[in-house]
């Protein structure tokens, strides 16, 4: 199938093959005339499947006919993150080029000033985070009783990240004949709810399994110990001959100083976080893309949506403690039919997490062998070869043992006692207030305490 036999218009068809495509993915295959069609849609797909363009191009021509009033968008399209709406928008722009519609871009860390001055021209597509929509809304900025289409992508994050109440909110706001599109990468019983109560008679789309990971994408755990986590990523980046990688922290903290020493050791690096303001992410992402810089050091603000051509590489530095996030973060390789690789740093604290990711995606990850960082004054050795599995009824933390002991190549002096370790602090959301959401708990190992 072709995008010319699913019926877009001319215009759109040339900018498509302008943009490279010809055929669309099976997302877009499906979701496409149902938009057409003005059908309400809940579409389940993983992430890298091409959601963005499927309710992107078929809104550019029903939007196409019409005219747009102040302050009264004529759709509009909720993202969960800065970066994702503002993906959405390049997408609207680089499609919709021979259209002549309108469109604003509603986002934290920007001038509300000018946002404003674009509602009161009038746009026909309006592309928002809910907490500066919602912060508009109250300040009777806008109105949305002119909204003929809502989108709402992401879902799952949306739920992930809080934004459920003021989903739920908004929608009351909109006309109640507007036709609504629902995309998420799972469907957790509360998407469900919502999506019952604000969609009619929708058509389900499914084109792959729930919190299933590409197939196009190796997948490895690293056995570390947490203060040799610089070196072991440092080895893997060499070795590896990465040419560019993101790699994945759960605290902010902790990607400002692994972009740190990462620069220190040579490295063409930059980082991306929810304390960095709108445009200093954006030029860290251009230059990402464009090539500037080789690794992207992020919080989860980055794993979801984003979309970075030819990514070879993805580092989870701490291993993420909500399954789902996994399937997002190493989502970010193996884009469009490519070959990536995803590596996971795995501490004695994270076994019960990569329990659950194991368990999610329905297989065992392969699992490598320790590996020892070069000491002070030796040359750099190669890295570490994977172990072989240690036998079925051995206990995990001699299994462990076992197969390190095959690995190491020469005797270490016997370690001090490690430190015991407490269980995991209660998470603290460190991002509460910002829209981007917050990284994640405080991992295990910080928490030690200090023995008698």
């Amino acid at each position: 199938m072709r995008f010319a036999d699913i019926g877009l218009s001319d215009e759109l068809l040339r900018a498509l093959t302008e943009a490279g495509y010809d055929e669309p993915t099976p997302i877009q295959a499906a979701a496409i005339p149902q938009v057409q069609m003005m059908r309400d849609i809940i579409a389940i797909a993983q992430t890298g499947t091409g959601k963005t363009a499927s309710f992107v191009l078929p809104m550019i021509d029903v939007l196409a006919n019409g005219r747009a009033r102040a302050r009264m968008p004529r759709s509009l399209i909720l993202e969960p993150t800065r970066e994702l709406a503002a993906q959405v928008a390049e997408n609207f722009e680089k499609y919709g080029k021979y259209h002549k519609l309108s469109m604003a871009l509603l986002i934290g860390g920007v001038q509300m000033g000018d946002q404003v001055k674009a509602l009161e021209k009038g746009v026909d597509v309006l592309i928002a985070t809910p907490g500066r929509l919602m912060d508009l809304f109250e300040r009777g900025k806008i109105l949305l009783t002119g909204c003929e289409m809502l989108v709402i992508d992401e879902a799952d994050r949306m739920l992930d990240m809080g934004f459920i109440p003021d989903i739920e909110h908004i929608c009351t706001k909109l006309p109640t004949t507007r036709q609504t599109l629902l995309f998420s990468a799972t469907m957790p019983p509360p998407i469900k709810k919502l999506a019952d109560k604000f969609l009619s008679n929708p058509k389900y789309i499914e084109v792959a399994r729930p919190a299933t990971a590409n197939i196009n994408i190796e997948q490895f755990l690293v056995n570390v110990a947490p203060a040799k986590k610089r070196d072991v990523l440092t080895d893997l980046i060499r070795s590896e001959k990465v040419s560019n990688a993101i790699i994945f922290c759960n605290r902010k903290t902790t990607v400002r100083e692994l972009n740190q020493s990462l620069q220190r050791a040579g490295f063409r690096a930059g980082e991306i976080h929810g304390d960095i303001d709108q445009s200093t992410r954006q030029k860290q992402l251009e230059a990402f893309k464009n090539g500037d810089i080789d690794l992207l050091v992020a919080s989860d603000v980055a794993a979801r949506g984003l979309d970075v051509k030819g990514v070879s590489h993805v580092f989870n530095f701490d291993a993420p403690w909500h399954p789902d996030d996994y399937i997002h973060r190493i989502g970010r390789t193996g884009r469009a039919g490519a070959k990536g690789k995803a590596f996971t740093f795995v501490t004695k604290a994270d076994e019960e997490a990569i329990e659950s990711i194991e368990k999610l995606i329905g297989n065992k990850i392969e699992r490598l062998g320790k590996i020892e960082a070069p000491a002070a004054g030796e040359e750099e050795r190669a890295p570490a070869k994977r172990g072989r599995k240690a036998p079925a009824k051995a206990p995990k933390a001699e299994a462990r043992e076992i197969e390190e002991a095959k690995i190491v190549p020469a005797p270490v002096p016997r370690a001090k006692k490690p430190l015991s370790e407490k269980p995991a602090p209660k998470p603290k959301a460190d991002d509460a207030m910002d829209d981007d959401g917050w990284n994640g708990p405080m991992p295990g190992f910080l928490s030690a305490s200090i023995p008698k």
